[in-house]
């Protein structure tokens, strides 16, 4: 691919200008991904709150995950007006390692306590909405070396979560069928496959709006991440693993994140990645077109490469 081209999101109205020449600009500004260490970071153990715990997990290697209340909360549940329940999920006792470093064992343990904790926070019938979320480094918002990731649950549907749920359903009844388990089925027969199994299919999207951006999907059509079989879980585990440590190689930034939204039964599970190698500047910001020098074909073949 050599010339610039415009693509459309899958079942959004949105758009990417795939710009593969725009990557050769010279660049005179560099921006820190890993932060600095801090000898009293608030994550390590020595200096947590232990009364702030809510749930801990002891591992095979004894290494610990553990589950805290946010201290600076955006929502609280003594809030009316602004309604819901932040965690904190720290992935590692180890100060220093990041999460594509850590064993595979064990970031199938931090999924399943995703799971734990979105059961526990989907007792409160008030809740609508849980996001499941990590930021590594300064670019995604990461304040913290500590790896971690957190946990957002609100009584209301973002708008993103409506329009997408509306998306769907209007998909479903023209098509008969779910727009992702399409969308998957299509993509790992392109040149935007990164890897699938029996039970999970990764790829980069067709419009990706960031640099290396990545998909996972279950191939069954499954409602939310708590439903998972174990053997999923596994697959979800080493999949997820192999595509942070290319991002370790790259030395990106990134989010992930999982939604749940509680008043929606026909959700299609998925990890969305997204490095943040790239800052939206005046097009991106004017005109809502994002421009990425990375097309997913060549994003594709280095997350395959042995």
């Amino acid at each position: 691919m050599k010339k610039s081209e415009i693509r459309r999101q899958y079942i959004f109205n949105k758009y990417a200008i795939i710009s593969p020449k725009r990557d050769s600009r010279p660049r005179d500004v560099k921006t820190q991904v890993v932060l600095d260490k801090n000898p009293n970071c608030p994550f390590c153990l020595k200096n947590i709150d232990k009364t702030n715990i809510k749930q801990r997990f002891i591992l095979e290697n004894n290494d610990h995950i553990f589950t805290l209340g946010n201290v600076f909360p955006a929502i609280t549940l003594n809030n009316s007006k602004a309604y819901g329940q932040q965690e904190v999920i720290i992935e590692t006792l180890k100060h220093g390692e990041i999460l594509a470093d850590l064993p595979e064992k064990q970031i199938k343990s931090l999924l399943k306590t995703y799971i734990n904790r979105s059961l526990e926070i989907s007792k409160n019938k008030k809740i609508k909405y849980i996001l499941c979320f990590k930021n590594q480094g300064v670019k995604a918002g990461a304040s913290l070396a500590h790896a971690h990731s957190q946990v957002f649950a609100t009584d209301f549907l973002p708008p993103e979560i409506v329009e997408e749920k509306n998306i769907i359903k209007k998909y479903q009844k023209t098509h008969k069928n779910c727009p992702y388990c399409d969308i998957l089925k299509k993509e790992i027969k392109s040149s935007r496959k990164i890897a699938a199994d029996k039970l999970f299919g990764a790829f980069t999207p067709y419009a990706s709006q960031y640099h290396y951006e990545a998909w996972i999907l279950p191939f069954r059509h499954v409602d939310n991440i708590s439903l998972l079989t174990e053997a999923e879980i596994d697959s979800l585990a080493k999949i997820l693993k192999n595509i942070l440590l290319k991002l370790k190689n790259l030395n990106l930034s990134y989010n992930f994140f999982i939604h749940n939204d509680k008043t929606n039964n026909h959700q299609h599970f998925y990890i969305k990645i997204q490095p943040r190698d790239s800052t939206w500047a005046g097009v991106e910001l004017g005109s809502g077109l994002v421009i990425n020098s990375v097309p997913p074909e060549d994003a594709a073949k280095y997350y395959r490469q042995k």
